[in-house]
């Protein structure tokens, strides 16, 4: 069913594990003694990163512990998943959506949304003034048929630039760089430009990079999913409980960021720094927590057209996603909360 997923980097290694998060004392073991969740270390997992800093996941698990593992891209926390190494993860949409098809619906489940927005293509303004300079320019993604590659790809067919999908070449070159070097590869003049999602945007903006657009402007409404939270259907049907703790914590930590966007944007330094052993400077860390709107809405319907971008692209041969959404105990979540449900737009 898929394209390339070897390239996509599926047997990647993860990026650095953390300590596990001590059990609430006195507080209730739920059904399974310990869960594992996934998650990258960007501005659009501010979800999991508030959460995780505040303690508002283990908090909800009470008894049971939480352990956790960061990643550096999508198909190598699928893995992960897929192989019982995490049970729960916040992810993009295109992993989700290779994840699932992949295992012809058998491995996961989306259960909440967590992020919208975050993303922008930022070039050298020397040699981009405007969209009609990017033929002939090198423009970097995170990796092949990640979220943003697919993004990018779909745009340059959109405007009829002519690419080859698995190579990167064509009327523009699409380089795949990790976002941890993609700032490196910009200031040398290895690339022209990158379409990434937050930091790694304004770390470019703060080295010399210019926004010729965001991808926000794109969507009606200003809204697309960019993480997803995911679950092991295997782990989901065991242990619903847990989920539905987790599930908690993540509606209580979107709320925190809310509420609190000053201590949020901390806190999520906070967690970048323990994870790198560095903090992002001010002038980065402002505008990237700016460009990235949390939100346990999974914008379902933005995840079947950005499924479409990927066979437009050439990346995705037909997938069916019917089923790929159980929003079941989210909805238990936030009935609870006295909020109204949210929609799977019939997948």
């Amino acid at each position: 069913m898929l394209l390339g997923l070897a390239a996509c980097g599926y047997g990647s290694q993860p990026a650095n594990g953390a300590a596990p998060a001590a059990p609430s004392a006195g507080g209730k073991k739920l059904s399974a003694g310990s869960v594992t969740i996934g998650y990258f270390a960007n501005i659009t997992h501010a979800t999991a990163l508030v959460g995780l800093q505040k303690g508002l996941f283990q908090k909800e698990l009470g008894g049971t512990q939480l352990k956790t593992q960061a990643f550096n891209a999508g198909p190598s926390e699928i893995e992960a998943l897929n192989a019982g190494a995490i049970d729960i993860g916040w992810i993009g949409p295109s992993p989700a959506i290779n994840g699932y098809v992949k295992s012809h619906s058998q491995n996961l489940k989306i259960i909440a949304g967590s992020a919208s927005g975050g993303v922008a293509l930022v070039v050298n303004p020397d040699k981009i003034k405007s969209l009609d300079d990017l033929r002939g320019k090198k423009i970097a993604t995170p990796q092949l048929g990640n979220t943003q590659d697919v993004a990018l790809l779909d745009y340059l067919a959109a405007k009829g630039f002519k690419e080859d999908s698995q190579t990167g070449k064509g009327d523009v070159t699409v380089e795949r760089i990790d976002n941890k070097t993609t700032p490196i590869a910009f200031q040398q003049g290895q690339i022209d430009g990158a379409w990434v999602p937050e930091p790694t945007a304004s770390q470019l903006v703060a080295k010399g990079a210019r926004t010729l657009l965001d991808e926000k402007t794109l969507w009606r409404g200003g809204q697309f999913v960019i993480t997803n939270v995911v679950v092991s259907q295997k782990f989901l049907k065991e242990h619903p409980d847990v989920v539905e703790a987790v599930l908690r914590g993540s509606v209580n930590s979107n709320a925190w960021i809310k509420a609190n966007p000053g201590q949020a944007e901390q806190a999520v330094n906070a967690q970048l720094q323990r994870l790198s052993g560095k903090p992002l400077p001010t002038g980065v860390l402002d505008p990237a927590f700016k460009n990235v709107q949390v939100t346990d809405d999974p914008l379902a319907s933005t995840l079947r057209a950005e499924a479409d971008h990927a066979v437009q692209a050439g990346l995705l041969k037909s997938p069916d996603l019917k089923g790929i959404y159980d929003l079941t105990l989210l909805n238990k979540v936030l009935k609870a909360a006295g909020r109204p449900p949210v929609s799977d737009a019939g997948l």
